[in-house]
């Protein structure tokens, strides 16, 4: 099902488009959900709508059975990448567990802006985005996710994230159709 409305006071979230994510290999092209990415945050900008950009800047605690490379991380790898045009009004979530919500503030921030609804976007879509679009549903907010702004490092993922979980979480659609519910919107 394709997206129908998006509320009066609604908020962009793009997940982990960062240095450190654009160096792995993702199941679809990076460089076309970068660009998607940058110009839904142009668009929410033109709007006058929030715009949070999340970048991951560490790891939950806590044993997993998928162990992680470690060694040095280049001294930039999480700044977010410069496509995204970053504004001063842009609220920035630095997290350290998969979905943006985790003690960040992230909850409080749109809730006290009236926000009702979020758009999701970036990488992974099986990790940070699912994470935070589930975390969004569960506290109350509207969901719509992004489709063509979204990949993953696996294909079965990323298509089970879309075909199987997000339609329970929200709507989803294409940048373009976001954008189009934008302009329809009724102030």
């Amino acid at each position: 099902m394709a997206a129908t409305q998006l509320d009066l006071k609604t908020a962009l979230i793009v997940i982990d488009l960062q240095k450190i994510v654009a160096s792995i290999p993702t199941a679809h092209p990076f460089t076309n959900v970068l660009e998607n990415a940058s110009n839904l945050a142009a668009t929410f900008r033109q709007h006058g709508l929030p715009v949070v950009l999340v970048n991951v800047v560490g790891m939950a605690p806590g044993r997993t059975e998928q162990h992680h490379a470690g060694g040095a991380l280049p001294p930039d790898w999480s700044e977010l990448l410069p496509e995204l045009d970053r504004q001063p009004q842009d609220h920035l979530v630095s997290k350290r567990t998969w979905g943006a919500f985790t003690s960040t503030g992230l909850e409080t921030h749109l809730k006290s802006a009236g926000v009702t609804q979020v758009v999701v976007c970036g990488v992974a879509t099986s990790v940070g985005v699912e994470s935070t679009a589930r975390q969004a549903h569960e506290l109350g907010f509207n969901v719509t996710l992004a489709v063509d702004a979204v990949t993953d490092i696996s294909a079965e993922a990323h298509a089970n994230s879309l075909e199987w979980i997000f339609p329970q979480l929200g709507e989803t659609g294409t940048c373009r159709e976001i954008a189009n519910l934008l302009s329809k919107r009724s102030t």
